[in-house]
């Protein structure tokens, strides 16, 4: 390799204020690409300037921005940069990591960017097979329904995209929603009434299990997805597991960056 050229990957997060699943999700997601690509350096960023604050205040502890961490990089030394995010769409906040990525270009010999978890009708196939396998043990009189983020971005169109597709490969019982976008709560209870299943299991469809997992789709507050369903009848199983957490998930972020690598 030419000794000039140091090349790093940014891992670009939105960031967790609880340890516990941080450690599980965005820490296991940095591993498995630090083991996979061993002659770059791995670095860290997040986009929620928010829990950035939160974790500097409560823990003393300093997360990157983005742009700040490109100024490290270029202080180290790197010439060459792949940046890969751990965003599950390509909204917002995968739209603003890259301004805020390429407003350093001047500092790089290149910049390139791996693509979020869903991108590709390949990456829809491979995140269902994923939760197909990591939910084999769902019996027919039971649904799995899961909660995505959704977004006011055009992006947001892959949730009910995905929704169909469980279906049309055979997952009839599988349903996916959003908290603040479309596939919304009402459609779901109206879709999984008529499905008619005797318990639902309840996950997040997002990278970390963090607050809107733990109140908006598992907490106390009636107007949670868990006491939501409950109301309606349902008994129904929260299970708070990151995406982050499934290997076949973090597997898709290290072929991302393979892709990117050779465009």
């Amino acid at each position: 390799m030419n000794q000039s050229k140091k090349q790093a990957i940014l891992v670009v997060s939105f960031g967790t204020s609880y340890n516990a699943t941080r450690k599980v999700t965005i820490d296991a997601i940095e591993g498995d690409i630090a083991k996979a690509y061993p002659e770059y350096q791995i670095y860290r960023a997040w986009t929620s300037k928010m829990i950035i604050a939160k974790l500097k205040k409560r823990d003393q502890t300093h997360i990157f921005t983005v742009k700040e961490a490109m100024e490290k990089m270029a202080e180290d030394g790197i010439t060459d940069v792949i940046v890969q995010p751990t965003h599950v769409i390509n909204g917002i906040e995968n739209d603003q990591m890259k301004e805020d990525a390429l407003s350093c270009r001047s500092q790089f010999h290149s910049i390139r960017f791996g693509a979020p978890l869903l991108t590709t009708e390949e990456d829809n196939r491979a995140v269902i097979q994923a939760i197909a396998q990591e939910f084999s043990e769902l019996q027919e009189d039971e649904v799995l329904v899961f909660m995505g983020h959704g977004t006011t971005h055009y992006a947001n169109s892959v949730y009910a995209a995905l929704d169909y597709m469980f279906k049309d490969l055979g997952h009839k019982n599988i349903f996916l929603g959003t908290v603040e976008a479309y596939p919304s709560m009402q459609s779901l209870l109206r879709m999984v009434k008529e499905y008619s299943p005797k318990k639902v299991i309840l996950a997040p469809f997002m990278i970390v299990a963090g607050d809107h997992a733990r109140n908006d789709l598992a907490g106390d507050d009636p107007e949670s997805w868990l006491c939501q369903f409950q109301e309606c009848g349902f008994e129904v199983m929260p299970v708070l597991k990151g995406l982050g957490q499934y290997s076949a998930v973090r597997q898709m972020f290290i072929d991302h960056i393979r892709e990117a690598l050779e465009h």
